[in-house]
């Protein structure tokens, strides 16, 4: 492994170093969702079962017992959406501003795996037209004593930057994918239960009337 490394050049060690990256992040945002149960919702109906029941302080203690980011978004849906000095369009913009920061945590890193999956094979490319060119250099430098073997043996060191590359890339990209799934799971799930417990109160999010003359006036010129 060490002597495929070597005859790669420098370009399969910057191509090493990001593979380490890759698994590194990849590990921690699986540990993160773990720790996180993003799968897990079951609290939002007992949470909204709580509310219509007038059990306001016995909703939000079993939402701090729970480790979703649904949770805190909901929790604050439930602080705020009680507080009878807030209107409607405050309430959603702080269920907002804590559902964007829970969002934001889950996506820390996700860009930097994007990164190393779209960059390594460029990287590997790069590393195999270095290697076809030295290889090229080799066969003017022996002249008319030309031996295939010359070639033919700088064409599959080259190659095997563009090989690592792709073996760094294609598992990092379904990563991210995967990984983008699952924060887009949980801002969908964030989204239905602000709604279900700020309706509770009156204060569920609404369409500004603008918008909705501006949909009749379309409407109207069709």
């Amino acid at each position: 492994m060490l002597d495929l490394f070597n005859q790669g050049g420098s370009v399969m060690y910057v191509l090493l170093l990001m593979s380490i990256l890759a698994t590194a992040i990849i590990l921690l945002k699986l540990y993160q969702f773990y720790r996180s149960d993003l799968r897990q919702t079951a609290f939002v109906e007992d949470t909204v079962s709580a509310l219509q029941r007038g059990e306001h302080e016995q909703a939000i203690k079993n939402l701090q017992q729970q480790t979703s980011p649904v949770a805190r978004v909901l929790e604050s849906a439930v602080s705020f959406g009680a507080n009878p000095a807030m209107s409607s369009g405050d309430v959603e913009a702080e269920v907002s501003r804590v559902g964007s920061a829970q969002i934001r945590s889950l996506e820390s890193w996700l860009r930097g795996l994007s990164s190393i999956a779209h960059l390594s094979p460029l990287l590997g490319l790069l590393g195999t037209v270095i290697g076809m060119i030295v290889a090229f250099m080799n066969l003017q430098e022996a002249g008319s004593r030309v031996d295939p073997s010359i070639l033919s043996g700088g064409i599959w060191e080259a190659l095997l930057t563009t090989a690592f590359g792709l073996t760094v890339a294609i598992p990092a990209m379904a990563a991210f994918y995967y990984l983008e799934g699952e924060v887009d799971h949980v801002r969908a799930a964030m989204k239905d239960a602000s709604i279900l417990v700020l309706r509770h109160f009156g204060k569920s999010p609404h369409v500004d009337s603008r918008d909705n003359e501006r949909v009749e006036d379309e409407t109207h010129g069709l």
